[in-house]
């Protein structure tokens, strides 16, 4: 009888243990932040989202929230540039603290991070050179190219979901770069960059994007189980509510792809 209730006791303390850790699990982040002073976002070069400006500071539609939301948690702001590929295991092994640029909220993406909500609309687009948009009107058409794309991106996902022939490149800037210098016949990229990086009065005046692929939407990536996600989507909503958001998405050209938060 002694054993019994000694394995009760022993079984009850367990299940309060565990209780316990998961209440701590689940809110860990948010004070870990807050502890060691800095939040550190990983970015890739991606204008709008995360670029720098003349001064080699980072900048954008994601860098100025982060900003923000850095100063509400009281601690400074820092930008790492990440291997797109490997930005879960960034997260995971505390590299970063938040995957915060432009990030398509794919079921791989919600599968291995605790995301935000979505707070942008977006599409993924085939860019080529203007002398040869007049040629791609369909998906069907585009699969005659041969493309470069952002290794681990939706871009990637769009070109393996259509069957075209790509390669896989450091980031959607080197495909740009790619399409510019000959070397890939076409890129696929964000809507949102394409807006910002190519055409008339770009470093990209030659190209063009053409046939929308996917449409998507953007969200922010922390650790699983993190209470960061939560807090962000809070202080998103208090931004949105103060006209903030809106304001900075005017300022990159964002505000018609803002998803009401």
């Amino acid at each position: 009888m002694k054993k019994v209730v000694a394995l009760l006791l022993a079984a009850v303390l367990v299940s309060l243990c565990l209780a316990g850790c998961g209440k701590k699990g689940a809110s860990k982040d948010v004070d870990y932040i807050k502890d060691k002073g800095t939040l550190i976002v990983g970015i890739t070069d991606f204008a709008p989202m995360d670029y720098k400006d003349d001064l080699g500071n980072w900048i954008g539609f994601d860098a100025d929230m982060a900003k923000k939301v850095a100063d509400s948690l009281g601690v400074k702001c820092e930008f790492v540039e990440i291997d797109w590929d490997n930005k879960v295991l960034e997260l995971n092994n505390k590299s970063i603290d938040v995957v915060w640029n432009g990030m398509t909220l794919t079921p791989e993406v919600t599968n291995a991070m605790e995301c935000t909500k979505a707070y942008l609309n977006n599409a993924q687009v085939v860019v080529v050179s203007k002398s040869e948009a007049g040629n791609v009107k369909t998906k069907d058409d585009a699969s005659e190219y041969t493309f470069a794309v952002e290794a681990g991106s939706a871009g990637e996902e769009a070109a393996k979901e259509n069957d075209y022939e790509y390669t896989s490149v450091t980031s959607q800037a080197d495909a740009l770069m790619e399409v510019q210098a000959g070397t890939s016949g076409a890129c696929i990229i964000d809507l949102l960059m394409a807006g910002a990086m190519i055409g008339d009065g770009t470093s990209y005046p030659d190209l063009t994007h053409t046939v929308e692929l996917t449409t998507e939407e953007y969200g922010i990536g922390c650790r699983k189980g993190s209470d960061l996600a939560e807090y962000i989507n809070k202080q998103l909503k208090a931004y949105y509510d103060d006209g903030s958001l809106q304001q900075t998405a005017k300022t990159y050209g964002v505000q018609d792809a803002l998803i009401a938060q």
